[in-house]
């Protein structure tokens, strides 16, 4: 679609000419293989349409006076940070993309313990910021390289740290907010004092709209500015760190432990679970090392820790007797990283932590106790950066399942969903065979406890189109087994509703037929009526789930 010079023009007048291009060569590099996208389509005539120009604003105002223009002259709009997934990318060939890279600053408020963060502050500054002042945040499981606004502002954010710092919603603060239609909205005290310490009262309210529980993926305007509540941290203000690439190891952290945990069944799991909510004795919880797979997890780390080792040595590995029992000990397991805020608080979580084990009848592994592997298992879950393991199997990856309910209805079926998987492994080539447990996640999705924050990995080859069908298969069983047992939508078709197979967005009347057939169709109801009072030109794409009233309905009829 051809785009008006004038139009051009004046995005050039906001941001400058620097920060505006529509040279193919840029804009191409502004789409998306839409194959791990929670909606699992592939690489092949499915990637996210071309922008008609891709748009670096550099403050609130600018972003103001782009989305002002937008309305002025009908054109589609998307705001992305790090562009981690599919939702970050626009979905009509008459859109722009805004690129938030150059708002980057985080500033911290050391005696209201809150973090402000402009969209490109990725978690891993935001931590790394707060630490210098005994502070921390909770980084969400998508990683440090990932934006701390996208994560508390615009999609879940849940993480490792959630069972001490709670979900991205319960963080989030005041947000400097600007509508799809150009205005400007600032949430908490921030709208009253210009102070960012605190967010609304009880009842309704602003972040209810913008935020919820899973957030609206961008769809209702651009969040340019938010303050989050940090938590305590007890270690130095940095991390020393020892190691040879990729095998780096944190030092010096004597206030800090971590443990795997090896249980003899999912009974035994969840019950922990519930005594370490009691206790309130973890920092981080969370099942990390299982995505690799169940049958290699162990001799993944082995070569993660070991620099002189490399994937070539995984079979050898894996017939390394000592590394066979003590992965088969860890069948089930879980990670732990307790912080002791002093030598007695640490003491009681040691022993809180073992006399839990001792009642459910779980055991620390061994494997895990050498000093460099516990250092490594600090390092990675403290920081969360080494995303890029995920895709060291195959290429790519999708989540699947998704047994994110409460953990004592999840625990029970996990040896089903693991045998679900494992089949289609042994008997298709497409997916990568693991041994069928590959699921990996957050112990909690809420502080002290809560849902749960699950997926499976299904590692595929993203750039082999039989593998891509073939995952894409599996995933559509996976999705008719969770329907099948009342756990709601697959974690692989999430986003399947927000946009098209080949890349582009829904239209009202295609989601019209699908919320229709909710349970509760009121709620799709409610969130078109928000969506016609904040973005009347329907501007922003597809992935905000909206239903026509009936009395909409019937005179289109």
């Amino acid at each position: 679609m051809a785009m008006s010079k004038d139009f051009y023009r004046a995005l050039e007048d906001i941001v400058g000419a620097r920060n505006v291009s529509c040279d193919p060569a840029v804009t191409e590099n502004y789409r998306c293989i839409t194959a791990q996208s929670s909606a699992h389509y592939g690489p092949y005539a499915t990637r996210t349409p071309k922008p008609l120009a891709v748009v670096l604003p550099g403050s609130t105002e600018e972003v103001q006076q782009i989305i002002k223009l937008c309305n002025k002259y009908k054109v589609e709009f998307k705001a992305a940070s790090t562009f981690w997934a599919a939702m970050g990318y626009i979905g009509s060939d008459n859109a722009i993309q805004l690129d938030m890279i150059r708002m980057d600053q985080v500033e911290i408020d050391e005696k209201n313990m809150i973090a402000t963060c402009e969209p490109f502050a990725i978690g891993g500054t935001v931590s790394v910021e707060a630490m210098k002042r005994g502070l921390n945040c909770n980084i969400a499981g998508v990683g440090c390289s990932s934006s701390t606004l996208a994560g508390s502002s615009g999609w879940v954010g849940f993480g490792p740290s959630s069972i001490f710092m709670g979900i991205a919603s319960e963080n989030l603060l005041g947000a400097e907010w600007v509508l799809p239609d150009g205005e400007i909205i600032r949430t908490g005290t921030l709208g009253s004092d210009g102070e960012w310490f605190c967010g609304e009262g009880p009842g309704p309210s602003p972040r209810a709209i913008f935020r919820g529980w899973t957030g609206t993926a961008g769809t209702l305007g651009v969040c340019t500015k938010i303050s989050i509540r940090l938590h305590p941290w007890p270690g130095p203000k940095w991390i020393p760190v020892r190691g040879t690439a990729p095998a780096y190891f944190a030092d010096g952290l004597d206030c800090v432990r971590a443990y795997t945990v090896c249980y003899p069944d999912w009974d035994a799991y969840a019950e922990s679970f519930r005594l370490f909510y009691e206790a309130d004795i973890c920092y981080l919880a969370h099942r990390q090392f299982n995505m690799f797979g169940r049958d290699i997890k162990t001799a993944m780390v082995e070569i993660f820790t070991h620099p002189e080792k490399q994937f070539c040595d995984l079979p050898a590995l894996m017939e390394d007797p000592y590394i066979k029992e003590q992965n088969e000990q860890m069948k089930v397991d879980v990670q732990i990283v307790m912080a002791g805020f002093s030598d007695r608080d640490l003491d009681y979580k040691e022993k809180a932590f073992d006399e839990i084990l001792r009642q459910v009848g779980a055991h620390k592994s061994e494997y895990y106790l050498q000093q460099d592997i516990e250092d490594f298992v600090k390092l990675y879950l403290l920081r969360l950066g080494r995303k890029n393991y995920n895709y060291t199997l195959c290429s790519s990856y999708e989540g699947n399942f998704g047994l994110s309910g409460n953990v004592f209805v999840a625990a029970p079926l996990m040896e089903e969903a693991a045998a679900l998987k494992r089949k289609w492994e042994q008997t298709h080539t497409g997916v990568a065979a693991v041994g069928g447990d590959s699921d990996m996640g957050s112990v909690s999705g809420i502080g002290g406890g809560g849902t749960t924050g699950w997926e499976f990995f299904v590692h595929f080859d993203g750039f082999d189109l039989a593998s891509i069908e073939d995952s894409n298969a599996h995933i559509e069983e996976t999705a008719a087994w969770m329907k099948e047992k009342g756990l709601g939508t697959d974690f692989g078709r999430w986003n399947a509703d927000a946009r098209k197979p080949d890349g582009y967005n829904y239209s009202q009347a295609e989601h019209d037929s699908f919320y229709e057939k909710l349970p509760q169709p009121a709620m799709a109801e409610y969130q078109w009526k928000i969506r016609e009072a904040f973005n009347p030109n329907h501007l922003t794409g597809s992935y905000y789930k909206t239903l026509t009233p009936k009395e909409f309905r019937k005179g289109k009829k």
